[in-house]
């Protein structure tokens, strides 16, 4: 592996412009006018911003329609009608599907995203499909970008008997996170729901992703049993709760004293800031020391023709959602769809830094807001060291 020097960029957080050397897939050196080593490959990028490879902390690579023809969308407004609508299509459209999986994970490393979370359905009727198809697409796309994948009980566990053995099995089979839905909304027991969630993530030494549409009351009681259920098992640092609509609509008082919680039990939140739906405070939370991710959700699938597959356009959703106008405000959006996501899916380097791996994306942009407002075509991608994509097509 040849040597790449990127010459005269402006790294994220840098105060000045600096050269990157990027050697056996992992930056070398930052500095100002580094030699160029004998064979490196120099590549200018004057006047361009230089961010870490873009982190999709929650999607739904299994369920997606990208790439194939449109599909107009049929479900109500309601969450039983969307699962409803995707039980009844989902054989009709060939859901999942590995070539459209794969043509939204192109996109995806087109747009600079090195590292991507997916929560995959896991069902007694469907088995291990959707784990299957996934990582068929991700072997297609290998070296350009890392998938992991969420065991995610779409239909329920209690509500759905046979589902819990099936979650089981995707565990088994390497699946490194367990998932759950609304232990209380959707399963009406909360802790049974826990119990399993969380005694199957103790016995294969799993993590947790919840997903909590729960608003008001009912949702900020569960955060605060999964708070406790996470220091219960000793799992700190690898617990996040995906949504978390309830502390959105919470209180000022009630959003500093959750925070505190989950900060305390090593409990991070993940948001999409899709639609209207509430939107956590995510500055309160980061101010509390709890780690914030964020992703798309579904991206043109039966749950809505939305998505474009692009993180730092989802940024800027999340920061538009949160009624963020400084430039200061707009980088925590930033920061959720690169460090913060980093930290949700547990990598141990990440970053702009030496010895961390060279993901890197290249954007002609002045500064990171701008990055997030205009998401420009990334013009350059880099996944270990590795040019993945150029001028916003993959290689």
């Amino acid at each position: 592996m040849s040597d790449v020097l990127l010459r005269g960029g402006r790294p994220w957080r840098s105060p000045t412009v600096a050269d990157i050397l990027v050697r056996d897939g992992e930056i070398a050196a930052i500095d100002a006018d580094l030699p160029v080593p004998g064979g490196a490959e120099v590549v200018d990028v004057a006047g361009r911003l230089i961010l870490p490879g873009l982190v999709e902390a929650h999607c739904h690579l299994d369920k997606t329609l990208f790439g194939g023809d449109w599909v107009p969308h049929t479900a109500g407004d309601a969450l039983a009608d969307r699962i409803g609508n995707e039980r009844r299509r989902r054989t009709e459209l060939g859901v999942p599907d590995v070539d459209r999986i794969t043509a939204l994970l192109e996109r995806m490393v087109a747009a600079g995203t090195t590292y991507v979370r997916s929560h995959t359905d896991i069902d007694p009727a469907i088995g291990l499909s959707g784990v299957e198809a996934v990582n068929a697409a991700a072997e297609r796309l290998a070296g350009r970008v890392t998938v992991e994948q969420v065991a995610f009980p779409q239909y329920g566990i209690l509500a759905n008997p046979g589902t819990e053995a099936v979650l089981e099995q995707a565990l088994a089979a390497g699946v490194g996170t367990i998932g759950g839905l609304d232990p209380a909304g959707f399963d009406r027991d909360p802790v049974r729901h826990l119990d399993v969630v969380f005694g199957l993530a103790e016995r294969y030494g799993a993590g947790v992703d919840i997903h909590l549409h729960d608003g008001g009351t009912l949702g900020i009681w569960q955060l605060e049993l999964i708070a406790e259920r996470t220091k219960a098992a000793g799992l700190d640092g690898r617990v996040t709760v995906s949504h978390a609509y309830a502390l959105g609509q919470a209180d000022v008082a009630t959003q500093e004293r959750i925070a505190a919680r989950l900060a305390e039990a090593g409990v991070a939140v993940v948001t999409a800031a899709v639609y209207d739906f509430p939107v956590p405070p995510l500055k309160k939370l980061i101010a509390a020391g709890v780690t914030v991710a964020c992703g798309h959700d579904g991206i043109r699938d039966l749950w809505g023709p939305y998505g474009s597959g692009d993180m730092l356009e989802r940024a800027m959703h999340v920061a538009y959602r949160s009624m963020f106008r400084r430039d200061e405000d707009i980088e925590v959006a930033l920061t959720a769809a690169t460090y913060g996501g980093a930290r949700v899916l547990g990598l141990p380097a990440y970053g702009l830094a030496i010895g961390a791996p060279a993901d890197l994306v290249v954007v002609d942009a002045r500064t990171p807001a701008e990055a997030v407002v205009v998401h420009p075509a990334r013009d350059l991608v880099l996944k270990a060291g590795q040019v993945v994509a150029r001028a916003g097509t993959v290689w």
